[in-house]
């Protein structure tokens, strides 16, 4: 007998105000079935325990390698002991300036009095342009994985396996390129090219795997946080000023208002075995859905959970996710944005909604578009 259906993820309400739908599933149905997303978990103390058992909660649940992200102990660990150096505090530091560069350089094009869409004018170029230069890629990329991302997300929304298969094709392609180019260079990506595993070098496929994690895997999320900060910043004039008054209060901002509306919605898992979450027996080989916004704003775990509040603990906050496959450029990105808004700040007086944003649909988050006026 087909499993029933608890929800719709694909319906125009989910799309549409989906914070408001994760609230209310993770009251009424914290663990919920859809043919879509299979097996949802909304409350943050059962996706903590997913994220601390990887030994029930298999991260091998693509067909597709994934490096280090779908595999589990001990091969992750080998894998994940590459890579952690790269996002390394020292690296990160060294790269700030960079960054900043990149910041300062767009916020200096827009525009003041004019209104634009803050996504398609910064966020978007910024965060590809930022994990360019750190890859060691030309800005040529940009308007390419832009739209390499912006396509792949439609088709993981529609479940276009024939549109997904050409975009891995296209971005192997990409792929190859950038590796043939970077044979002789000092940089991650030819550093990364050198790396070598119980003495053999990374396969081709590996190496695709990694780079399709640090070139595209992070883009939309950045993207996503960017917008999701300033139409904040637009809506709540009180704390855009008190960030103005005292840049040593962005990094707080930063981790609150994303707990508020998390810019990665969701991960997955498959169980190992048969398990009880909530109640509710879910078999073995069975995929299970991580959710981050809804986890991050359960009121069991942060009070005032809807609310904005200054000096939260922010310990249980799991947007950077929590065990053995926690984001290892979590640094990176605090940096990236911290960049992002003390650039965007310095260079305006006032930042305002220049109309009403629309939403950005799964596997998005955050906005599609974010009108703003810089004054």
């Amino acid at each position: 007998m087909p499993q029933k259906q608890d929800w719709k993820p694909r319906s125009d309400e989910s799309l549409n105000h989906a914070r408001a739908t994760y609230d209310r599933m993770r009251t009424k149905c914290p663990v919920a079935y859809s043919d879509f997303l299979k097996w949802s978990i909304f409350r943050h103390a059962d996706v903590n325990t997913i994220l601390h058992d990887p030994k029930t909660f298999s991260n091998r649940v693509s067909r597709h390698l994934s490096v280090p992200n779908g595999m589990d102990p001990p091969q992750h660990g080998v894998y994940r002991r590459l890579i952690n150096p790269y996002f390394s505090e020292q690296a990160v530091q060294q790269f700030a300036p960079t960054c900043q560069d990149i910041a300062r350089r767009y916020a200096n094009l827009i525009i003041q009095g004019k209104e634009i869409d803050f996504m398609t004018e910064f966020a978007w170029p910024v965060a590809v342009a930022m994990q360019c230069a750190f890859l060691g890629w030309s800005e040529q990329h940009i308007d390419t994985l832009s739209a390499w991302v912006k396509r792949n997300q439609k088709a993981t929304l529609a479940q276009d396996r024939a549109e997904l298969a050409d975009c891995a094709a296209e971005f192997e392609v990409i792929v190859s390129g950038v590796i043939e180019r970077h044979q002789n260079k000092d940089d991650v990506t030819a550093r990364l090219l050198q790396e070598r595993v119980n003495g053999e070098p990374l396969t081709r496929s590996q190496l695709i795997s990694i780079l399709r994690n640090w070139a595209v895997g992070e883009i939309g999320t950045m993207a996503a946080a960017m917008g999701i900060l300033i139409q904040f910043l637009t809506e709540n004039p009180d704390i855009q000023q008190q960030l103005r008054d005292d840049h040593a209060k962005i990094p707080e901002a930063i981790e609150e208002i994303l707990r508020l509306h998390g810019p990665l919605v969701s991960n997955r898992r498959k169980t190992t075995c048969p398990v009880n979450i909530a109640g509710r027996i879910i078999p073995a080989d069975a995929i299970v859905s991580i959710n981050w916004i809804s986890a991050n704003r359960d009121e069991a775990v942060f009070a005032d959970a809807h609310k904005f509040r200054w000096n939260r603990d922010h310990s249980q906050n799991l947007m950077y996710g929590a065990g053995i496959h926690a984001c290892p450029g979590a640094g990176l990105a605090r940096m990236e944005l911290k960049a992002v808004l003390t650039a965007i700040l310095s260079g305006s007086k006032t930042l305002e909604a220049g109309g009403k944003p629309t939403p950005a649909h799964y596997p998005g988050s955050g906005y599609a578009t974010v009108p703003i006026i810089s004054q």
